[in-house]
């Protein structure tokens, strides 16, 4: 375990795989329940300004999902690309491959930036909300999209320390940026002591501040020679070559996760029809499902770096033994937690908000999106490992099928024609996840993705 929490730089291409994986999942693991622990704090101290407040986030979330979808796709390159190099043991070849996807980040959060800060009242009323939530949200929205240039950071340079299979470093960043956010929440939305009272826009501030500071200390680690891979001024060139071939793994990764994304906010659409009490309940049901959900990615995270470099060293068995071990240890650990929430739905939404409708709607979103549980966990960490091996394609053809071509019509007849309500899109998620899982195990078996070169 000591091992594991420093994260001491080993080579994951030989030795025992269980120990390979208990090492690269630890760290990835606390990271991610750092970050899982942010959002829940952050939704606590919300739900306290109001249901319009909850549900304005609801409705930010939805939309900084399509920026977190170009983050993730180059992300997945990223970390695909220093992994392999990694595996190849080129050093420097990684990264140069990191600073390349870095420069792409920059420009496309400039321009989501500029869109977010002049039109959030605009995106709010387009997603649905009523004309009070809007006066009410829109600077939060504003501020989240207008700098969201920090989180886009946090998950390029993760991404550089997932793939060298340092994890500490990605670790570590989290847990400053979210501890300073967490710190920072309730002072600057309720004016706690020398501070103002900005009600949802300080939790906005509060999330910036704390994500911007771990992008100062990711910068540190690269630029001072901290990490495996250490960024010298000879990184800084543009370099053709790779940013075409991080674009080639990263605009299908982003398209992959920006289908998902497109779906979600069909998803929220819908449910804002039935009022803010369910957009409301449906939301904080969401954080209590991520806080469980984000570690088991620091899982999945861990076997997509495994296959990256296990298939850099030549060695694709080794790869695929690493995969179904983890999504089996992912399965058993949210097949608990699934249990868990639907045993105790209402006294976990009843932590955030006691209002009865928010209450009934977040107790049914809770209870049937987590029967999926089982399926989610093979199928997150499948996703990924294709992802780290380079073969974004056959996880984008699969989430195009399972969440356009069937969870939006079947969430809207559901929803609608059956009058279900709110239940209904609830059903249609937990059902096409689940459908989405099984196909992707299906592909993996095949063994295609063995064959990628990038």
């Amino acid at each position: 375990m000591g091992i594991a929490l420093k994260g001491e730089v080993a080579d994951f291409t030989v030795g025992n795989i269980n120990k390979a994986l208990f090492y690269l999942s630890v760290p990835m693991v606390l990271e991610m329940v750092m970050e899982s622990l942010f959002l829940i704090v952050d939704v606590f101290w919300v739900a306290k300004l109001g249901t319009n407040a909850v549900a304005t986030i609801g409705i930010t979330e939805s939309i900084l999902m399509l920026m977190e979808s170009i983050a993730i796709g180059l992300a997945m390159a990223i970390t695909a690309i220093v992994a392999r190099r990694i595996g190849e043991k080129d050093k420097e070849g990684a990264a140069r491959s990191g600073i390349q996807g870095i420069f792409i980040g920059i420009l496309a959060s400039t321009i989501i930036a500029i869109v977010g800060f002049i039109y959030a009242k605009e995106i709010l009323t387009l997603m649905g909300g009523e004309p009070e939530l809007v006066i009410e949200g829109f600077k939060y929205t504003r501020t989240m999209l207008g700098f969201n240039i920090t989180l886009m950071m946090i998950f390029l340079l993760n991404a550089v320390f997932r793939g060298a299979g340092d994890a500490k470093w990605a670790m570590y960043t989290l847990w400053i940026a979210n501890i300073i956010n967490i710190i920072l929440d309730p002072m600057l939305i309720f004016g706690w002591g020398p501070f103002p009272e900005l009600g949802l826009e300080g939790a906005a501030i509060a999330t910036n501040i704390g994500r911007g500071a771990g992008v100062v200390f990711q910068l540190f680690i690269l630029l001072n020679g901290m990490s495996l891979i250490r960024v010298g001024k000879r990184h800084l060139k543009l370099k053709w070559e790779t940013i075409s071939s991080i674009l080639n793994i990263g605009a299908t990764g982003c398209l992959q996760f920006l289908i998902g994304t497109a779906s979600w906010i069909f998803m929220v659409r819908l449910i804002s029809e039935f009022g803010s009490p369910a957009l409301s309940g449906y939301t904080i049901a969401i954080r209590i499902i991520v806080f469980t959900i984000l570690p088991s990615w620091g899982l999945a995270n861990a076997a997509a770096t495994l296959v990256g470099q296990n298939l850099g060293a030549k060695k694709p068995d080794r790869a695929e033994t690493s995969v179904w071990r983890a999504a089996f240890a992912n399965m058993l650990f949210l097949a608990i937690i699934g249990l868990i929430f639907f045993i105790f739905a209402k006294e976990f939404i009843q932590i955030f908000d006691t209002n009865p409708e928010v209450v009934k709607n977040g107790v049914m979103a809770l209870r049937i999106i987590c029967l999926g549980y089982v399926f989610y966990a093979f199928g997150m960490v499948i996703a990924q490992s294709f992802n780290g091996a380079g073969d974004t394609l056959t996880p984008t053809i699969i989430n195009f099928a399972c969440f356009w071509m069937l969870q939006i019509p079947l969430a809207w007849f559901l929803s609608q024609k059956l009058e279900m309500g709110p239940a209904g899109v609830y059903w249609a998620i937990s059902i096409c996840n689940s459908i989405l899982a099984v196909l992707m195990i299906i592909f993996f078996r095949r063994g295609k993705w063995k064959q990628v070169s990038i």
